[in-house]
């Protein structure tokens, strides 16, 4: 588990999801230099929430600064949903004649850019893939959380009870490719968060061209009634839904992130606009950057009270032609 003293000071960054020159230009921003290639701070350290693969136009630039950075010490990174896409859609399943992941429409065009982006350097893949699989699931930093999608007090204590570490390993995730296991349920909720399944086999067809038939639910919801006291994405309920009670079921379903908790920061959720917390210990720092809106930090130091006031970020300009490295 990692630890770390509270004299240092964190800059917990957004999905990235392959704007590179984008999260280039951040770290310059606040004060990031290169040294030997590899950007340091002198009195701080990045954090990165997931989701550095997929979707943007500089994929390789962007896993490459990270990785670097992490291997240097300069930065950590928890795995986010769309690491874990990759390696379980590039990795064969030892007894099947199948992938980890099952390749399907949906799921290849979830990591096509990743793939295409890296097929004439088949050997930095396999690096990153070997990387991918022993990632921390989510950090417990004493005075702050960090995990892609759902802090979920239950699975987080149960995994480190059963494998004494908040990291992965391949043969973890090949328990995971069962989606009905403890680590298939564990990983879903961590890196996916929390669902629910709309009623009377509804669809909602998202932004990006996705159909959906599950909504996006909050963590940190108190004492939730409805849908519309519970749902989190980008993509809006239909309008008879909102107002739906929830079932006892349904509740079920959910988690809660108290309020005396220390602040937990999470990325997943595709908001817009001004960045802000969301409550006072909650903080997501995904603000769409591969839509052409903001990558963005949150820069903590001892605070136990989140401020809106501690954000940086830069604007990301839509992809040129030209997505050479």
């Amino acid at each position: 588990m990692n630890t770390s003293s509270q004299s240092m000071g964190y800059d917990l960054i957004g999905d990235v999801h392959g704007c590179g020159r984008s999260l280039e230009k951040l770290l310059i921003e606040m004060g990031y230099h290169k040294r030997q290639g590899v950007y340091h701070h002198n009195k701080r350290q990045a954090i990165f929430v997931g989701d550095i693969v997929d979707r943007g136009p500089h994929i390789r630039k962007a896993l490459s600064i990270v990785y670097d950075m992490v291997n240097a010490g300069s930065a950590q990174l928890v795995m986010g949903n769309h690491e874990y896409n990759v390696y379980c859609h590039a990795t064969p399943h030892p007894s099947r004649n199948a992938y980890l992941r099952e390749h399907n429409p949906h799921n290849d065009r979830l990591v096509a850019e990743t793939f295409e982006q890296f097929a004439n350097h088949p050997n930095d893949l396999k690096d990153y893939l070997e990387w991918f699989g022993r990632l921390p699931l989510f950090l417990d930093m004493g005075h702050f959380k960090v995990v892609h999608a759902c802090w979920d007090h239950f699975y987080i204590r149960e995994y480190l009870k059963r494998f004494k570490t908040n990291c992965i390993s391949p043969e973890i995730l090949l328990e995971s490719s069962d989606t009905e296991s403890f680590v298939g349920m564990m990983v879903d909720r961590l890196l996916r968060g929390t669902d629910i399944r709309l009623p009377d086999e509804q669809v909602i067809r998202s932004r990006d061209g996705f159909e959906r038939r599950f909504f996006r639910a909050k963590f940190w919801a108190d004492n939730p009634k409805t849908y519309g006291d519970v749902v989190f994405q980008p993509d809006p309920l239909p309008d008879d839904l909102f107002n739906r009670p929830l079932s006892e079921e349904e509740k079920l379903r959910l988690t809660n992130y108290p309020e005396d908790e220390v602040p937990v920061f999470f990325g997943h959720y595709w908001l817009q606009g001004r960045p802000a917390p969301i409550k006072h210990n909650v903080c997501c720092v995904d603000y769409s950057a591969v839509k052409y809106d903001r990558l963005v930090a949150y820069r903590l130091d001892n605070e136990t009270v989140l401020d809106k006031e501690k954000f940086s970020w830069v604007y990301v300009d839509p992809p040129k032609t030209d997505m050479s490295e």
